[in-house]
Order: structure tokens, then sequence, then C-alpha cells
């Protein structure tokens, strides 16, 4: 398998083509390698300097990401984009990117792996953006307090960015969007969801989910997204017998 037939493989398992004209990311192969069969592949959220380091220095033959290099419109091939496409074509890396796709898959999600930490129950789709819906939703099998939740959604102990405590002491109705939806908590509190889960706060909605008398977790963009890349990885290791390997690279947001 090559570098182009992974990429088809991938874009068919995530349905990347449903997010055609919604997603301002470039999904699916963005630069390509030789054709070389893929062997390794390296799976980080971002493609940053340190992960095309990480990945060359495991000599992965591929770089599997959340957020790519391309994003909306064509950019010149300058500073820091030229640096990152220069170590990936060095190395002979390929770079695979998976954005809205990889939020709202219903096995592979980011907000599908949160979902079933959580043992929510009777799941539906949530979160809508430009039509299509990127989380999801659904009920705690028994109430839970917020740090309760906390405790499975960040079980290292990491801080979560932000807590906004305003709801009730012990919660049943969930929903979820990782990454930057802060403002996804506008339609949480039209659906009278107890805790609404994301990756960033925002100071403009404080006040609204305070008056609005619901619990808000701000988990972090990197740590509520970590999640997808992972479970395609294992998925890649279990059906195509792949090596894989993860690259950890918090920054704390």
């Amino acid at each position: 398998m090559n570098c182009y037939e992974f990429a088809e493989w991938a874009g068919s398992l995530l349905e990347i083509a449903q997010f055609t004209g919604i997603d301002d990311s470039v999904n699916g192969l963005q630069v390509a390698c030789s054709s070389k069969p893929i062997k390794t592949i390296a799976f980080a959220v971002d493609a940053c300097a340190d992960s095309i380091a990480r990945a060359a220095e495991m000599k992965a033959d591929m770089l599997f990401v959340h957020h790519g290099l391309l994003w909306g419109n064509p950019a010149p091939i300058t500073g820091t984009l030229y640096e990152r496409i220069s170590m990936l074509l060095k190395h002979d890396i390929a770079l695979f990117a998976c954005h809205l796709p990889l939020d709202a898959h219903k096995e592979f999600g980011n907000n599908a792996v949160i979902a079933k930490r959580l043992k929510l129950e009777t799941i539906e789709p949530f979160g809508v953006y430009h039509g299509k819906p990127i989380g999801w939703k659904g009920l705690l099998p028994s109430p839970l307090s917020v740090q309760e939740i906390l405790s499975i959604l960040l079980p290292q102990g990491d801080a979560p960015r932000a807590i906004y405590p305003f709801g009730k002491s012990k919660n049943t109705r969930v929903a979820i969007v990782s990454g930057g939806a802060p403002f996804e908590s506008l339609q949480a509190i039209n659906e009278h969801i107890d805790v609404y889960i994301t990756g960033e706060p925002s100071h403009s909605v404080y006040h609204l989910v305070k008056e609005a008398g619901m619990n808000m977790i701000a988990g972090g963009h990197y740590l509520t997204e970590i999640h997808g890349v992972q479970a395609v990885a294992q998925h890649v290791t279990d059906t195509l017998g792949l090596s894989t390997h993860f690259i950890e690279l918090p920054t704390g947001l």
C-alpha cells in the first residue's frame, strides 16, 4: 500500500467527502511521498515542526494529523510552511490530514470516543456547523458531578482550561464538541443540556452559560482532540497490520 492507496482507504473510512466545501482544511493527502510501501505511520494532533521531526526520527513513512498544513485559500510556500514541507520532502514522509471528519466520525471521531468513555446512552448528533453535526449528545447511565465527569475526561489529572460551574451538582444530559467550539454552548443551552464539554473557553459565552444555569467544561483544545488520531492509529494497526506511533506534543491549551 503506497501513500495514495492509504489516502483512498482512509478517506473512505473517515468519510471525508461529506465535508467538501464545509471544512477549511484540505482533508486527505496534503503532501505525497515516493511510491514506497507505507509500513510505519506516525500520528499526531498537529502538523508542526516538532511532530515532523519526531516522525523522521522514528523513520515513519507517513504522518497522520488532525490539524494539517493546508487551510482555505492557497498560500505561498514560504516561511514556516516552507520549512515544514521541506522537512517532509527531505525525509520522504507523506502527510495526511483529517479535520472535521475526524471530529464528527461516529466511531473514530474525537467526540464519539469521549462519548464512549463517558458511557453515554441514547446518543444523538449535536453541534451543527454549516449544516453538519460534528458532535454528540447523550445521557449518562447515572448522574455525575462535574468533577466526576472531569476525572473521566482527563484521567491523568491534567488541568482543564476552564470550568463554568453554574449548573446542577449531579448531571445526566451531556453534549460534546471537541476543540475550539465554545459558541456551541449556545446550542447546548437551547437543548437543555446539563454539561457541555469542549476544548476552549470563551469570555463571550461566560455570562450566557452562567445565566442559563448550565455547567461547561473546557478540557483543552489539544487534550480533547488526541482521541481521534489515537483511535485511527489503533484501527490501522488492527486492520492493516501497519506499525503506528502516537506523537505526544501537548500544548496546555
